[in-house]
C-alpha cells in the first residue's frame, strides 16, 4: 500500500473515533463550547492577516 492509502485509512479511523467520542460525551463537549468561542476571539485577532486594511497610505513624500 502506498502512503496515500495509509493517510486515508488514518483519517477515516480518526473521524470514526471522533464521532464515537463526541456521541458518548456530547454534554461535556457542549459545556466547553462557550469557552472555545471566547478563546477564538483573541486568537482571531492574533492570527488574522493585517494586509486587508484599506486607506492606509504610508508615503514619505508630500
Amino acid at each position: 500500500m502506498n502512503s496515500r492509502t495509509w493517510i486515508l485509512m488514518a483519517a477515516s479511523l480518526g473521524i470514526i473515533v471522533l464521532f464515537f467520542m463526541l456521541r458518548e460525551h456530547w454534554a461535556h463537549a457542549l459545556g466547553i463550547a462557550p469557552y472555545l468561542l471566547l478563546l477564538a476571539c483573541p486568537l482571531m485577532h492574533l492570527f488574522h492577516g493585517h494586509g486587508g486594511h484599506g486607506g492606509h497610505d504610508h508615503k514619505d513624500g508630500a
